[in-house]
């Protein structure tokens, strides 16, 4: 991508107008993390679709698996689906780094992704969204893996046998089984579900995801986005991929950092990754949740933001003020509003546990993004954070 690329090429739509969404920043027609598109799955264009857990080549640098690549999680708009949809579990390859990313490919050989209705696979799982008081029906059919799972939903209410614990209400979903959880939209925010079975390891194999619920009242702001913190272990995706890695949940120890489920350069590519794209006095909500083992002390360059929710509890005004960082604990989720007043330009949005930050090893790396301006894109610095991140469009 060359600098001249500029604000005349920055268009934004509306997605999701029943559920009252802002604007989601698209760059040169290329939507951002979230959308309602379905792009193609990213990675080797040549891998076939599908194969067998531990296929291997008698060469050793031939990949582990050869299944398909998650493509960026998607929006689900509960009212448009008839507040109904159903959720699978998908075996997949994902790309931490894409192969045009600066340093990469850097791939998860294996994952447990989730998939809905006739989405492509994705990890993080897709962002469903609904408006308080909306009932919904999600029905998991475990038909296309050969382990069992469940889902669970953080804050919302269902009744004991929808709660997707097995350690105390003794139900799951077997292969080949499915069942269908009655969630209620009772408590207006930002949640997460997960894989509640075996967690120490399905979570950890990718099967994680936000569900947000908009207040009746919610006023969107005139940009949103949506960020999942996620640290790994990569060990474990080797093993299940048939390699020759040893691991211990009891010895786990995080060696990669994803925003939304991409590595840096990666998050700063505006189609695979996530760049907070913006217009001068434009009023930014970020939905941000942890879902990962460890925390993450969350800093803004050149904006101070406000915490406006906490766990599905909005923040009085009397509570909130300014801040630059934000410890965010595993399950935590938080949404931050602040204007873009700042100096238009390229301000860094990442982690501040400076480890966080790196990627096999690199600097910078793993959980990072930024805030940009649109005036800033016509600029040679902005060209060359793209041409970093791969893209060329």
């Amino acid at each position: 991508m060359t600098a001249s690329n500029g604000p005349s090429t920055l268009r934004r739509r509306t997605v999701l107008s029943t559920a009252g969404v802002g604007a989601l920043g698209a760059l040169a027609g290329c939507l951002s993390v979230f959308s309602e598109d379905d792009p193609a799955s990213v990675g080797d264009p040549d891998a076939a679709d599908g194969g067998e857990p531990g296929e291997t080549d008698e060469n050793e640098d031939a990949p582990l698996t050869d299944y398909q690549y998650t493509a960026p999680p998607q929006i689900v708009d509960i009212a448009e689906q008839g507040y109904e949809s159903t959720l699978r579990t998908v075996p997949a390859r994902h790309a931490l780094v894409t192969e045009d990313g600066g340093g990469g490919p850097v791939e998860l050989p294996e994952v447990w992704a989730w998939q809905a209705d006739d989405l492509a696979p994705s990890v993080p799982g897709p962002m469903y969204r609904m408006t308080e008081g909306d009932t919904f029906e999600l029905t998991y059919d475990n038909t296309e893996h050969n382990r069992p799972h469940t889902v669970h939903v953080h804050a919302v209410s269902k009744s004991w046998e929808d709660d997707g614990a097995p350690v105390t209400n003794r139900d799951q979903v077997n292969a080949g089984e499915s069942h269908t959880y009655t969630l209620e939209a009772d408590v207006p925010g930002t949640h997460v579900y997960h894989c509640h079975y075996q967690t120490h390891n399905h979570l950890d194999m990718g099967m994680y995801g936000i569900l947000r619920v908009d207040p009746v009242d919610y006023d969107p702001p005139d940009q949103e986005y949506f960020f999942t913190l996620r640290d790994w272990d990569t060990r474990l995706h080797d093993r299940e991929a048939g390699g020759d890695a040893d691991y211990d949940p009891v010895e786990r120890s995080s060696d990669a950092y994803t925003l939304n489920g991409r590595s840096a350069p990666t998050t700063f590519h505006p189609e695979l990754g996530t760049p907070l794209l913006v217009s001068e006095g434009d009023t930014v909500h970020l939905h941000i949740a942890n879902n990962g083992y460890e925390s993450h002390p969350f800093h803004t360059h050149g904006h101070r933001f406000e915490v406006i929710e906490k766990d599905g509890s909005p923040i009085p005004d009397a509570a909130r003020y300014e801040q630059d960082v934000l410890n965010i604990a595993p399950a935590e989720r938080y949404t931050l509003e602040f204007t873009a007043d700042a100096e238009p330009g390229i301000y860094p949005a990442h982690c501040h546990k400076v480890h966080h930050v790196t990627t096999e090893g690199r600097y910078p790396g793993g959980m990072a993004t930024a805030i940009v301006y649109e005036s800033a894109m016509e600029s040679d610095e902005f060209g060359e954070i793209m041409d970093d991140a791969g893209y060329d469009g």
